[in-house]
């Protein structure tokens, strides 16, 4: 059966990936201006019969039947990285990492190329588009992965210069390494496609073949992306659908800390997060976030209270401040960093309408120490017990912690996980947490958690049961 190939001129955002039949200027997606691109497509049809006419069938196996082996994950010789990854590094699977310029994305690579390879004996691929080979290595030698006479700390790791995506595939199947890093996808690119290096096009089939070397020869495959000015990862949004596993490196540039955190993972869990600490030797991985968090905390200062917040499976201690002041202006200002802006409203009118506080001529400024954002609902009782302190000018007590969520009746409602908050808390040195009454239930009375517990179901009760606190 002949099949008839009609050439189709689409236009795609380069923002959002949106696809337009026509030219605009504005994309009708995003509403970003000028940012549509011309891509022709073939529009492959049949004629005179079914596609599927004269076409080899997949191979179908029963799902059973299929072995994966004990060897599947590879070690990454980081314990953040493996939590991040639920465990370990898939065999072929595509990971996206992405974020800021100069967060610290090739160097976290380039360390997990030297950490690999101390558990193991791997085979790795670097592939740069950015740096040149001469650069790469300079990098190398900053970081201390290698002396500066030779490169046996890093062998096993070869490097290829190259922005063409075909020739990259071709390396990688020639020399079957066991892990390749792809830095960055923006700079790669296919000839034959009509686009210019980091158009939605040239991403969007460099990403695909990627990920079908990936696939085919169970290699593993790192891809670095770069992020657009809001923040987004630069490119289509298919490019998160395509791979495996999408991860952030966030953290503030002028912090030390960062945090890799998974929005996206095939196989494992999406809440956990890795914490690394960036010095002048490269990134130093924080087994213990809550000791972090908590460093350099004031003694005696009105508006900070310390919160239990989970991270997928793993209970953190948090530091939230508030600060009360006087305003100046006719509509008081309202600015919350690490804390969703809309919930610090509604916890603002529950104050005023259930605990007889006053908020409307005062500013209202909240920040969570550490560029940790706590967006679970069991943070509202921590920021309500911060703004309780800066509105009354009273200290809360140093070894006390809190969680909890809070309703717009004033009540305290449960949340979970409560053994591994009350837990951490007990870790961590506190002599006593205010916890939903509710929560109660999920504790195990037989067991000595070494720490008091206080039940609250209501905003009064915690309130008070802090002024005992402050009394002893």
């Amino acid at each position: 059966m002949a099949v008839s190939q009609k050439q189709k001129t689409v236009y795609i955002c380069g923002e959002c990936g949106c696809e337009h039949p026509k030219w605009n200027g504005q994309c009708a997606g995003c509403h970003s201006w000028n940012t549509l691109e011309e891509v022709k497509t073939r529009k492959t049809a049949p004629e005179g019969g079914f596609l599927t006419d004269g076409v080899r069938p997949a191979p179908v196996r029963e799902l059973g039947e299929i072995d994966c082996g004990d060897d599947v994950r590879l070690d990454a010789g980081m314990g953040e990285f493996n939590r991040v990854l639920g465990g370990g590094l898939v065999k072929g699977s595509l990971v996206l990492l992405s974020g800021e310029p100069g967060i610290g994305k090739s160097t976290l690579l380039l360390q997990l190329c030297h950490t690999m390879r101390g558990k193991a004996a791997l085979k790795i691929l670097y592939v740069t588009g950015e740096e040149s080979e001469r650069q790469l290595k300079i990098r190398a030698e900053r970081l201390g992965l290698i002396s500066g006479g030779g490169g046996a700390a890093l062998s096993g790791v070869y490097v290829a210069q190259s922005s063409d995506c075909l020739g990259a595939a071709a390396a990688i199947e020639q020399n079957a390494p066991d892990l390749v890093i792809v830095d960055s996808i923006q700079t790669m690119r296919i000839n034959a496609v009509n686009s210019a290096q980091g158009s939605v096009a040239q991403v969007r089939e460099c990403t695909n073949l990627l990920m079908a070397v990936a696939k085919s020869k169970e290699i593993p495959i790192f891809i670095i992306g770069h992020v657009n000015k809001d923040g987004g990862i630069a490119g289509p949004k298919v490019l998160e659908h395509i791979v495996d596993a999408v991860l952030y490196f966030e953290g503030d540039r002028q912090l030390s800390y960062r945090i890799l955190r998974a929005v996206k993972n095939r196989f494992g869990s999406t809440n956990e997060i890795g914490v690394f600490e960036m010095r002048d030797k490269g990134l130093r991985e924080v087994p213990n976030p809550s000791a972090m968090l908590l460093s350099g905390r004031p003694k005696g200062v009105s508006g900070i209270s310390v919160l239990c917040t989970m991270e997928g499976t793993r209970p953190i201690l948090a530091e939230v401040q508030a600060l009360v002041a006087k305003s100046g202006f006719a509509v008081p200002r309202r600015v919350s960093n690490g804390f969703d802006y809309n919930r610090l409203c509604l916890i603002l009118a529950v104050l005023e309408k259930r605990a007889g506080l006053f908020f409307g001529g005062l500013d209202v400024y909240i920040n969570v120490i550490g560029g940790l954002r706590a967006d679970e609902p069991a943070a509202d009782l921590a920021v309500a017990l911060a703004l309780y302190s800066g509105t009354r000018d009273v200290a809360v007590p140093e070894d006390l912690a809190v969680f909890g969520e809070i309703g717009l009746g004033g009540e305290i409602r449960s949340v979970g996980n409560a053994v591994e908050r009350v837990r951490e808390c007990s870790r961590m040195g506190f002599s006593s947490c205010v916890i939903p009454k509710a929560a109660l239930k999920q504790l195990d009375k037989r067991e000595n958690y070494g720490i008091g517990i206080i039940g609250a179901s209501n905003l009064g009760q915690m309130f008070n049961a802090v002024e005992k606190q402050e009394q002893k």
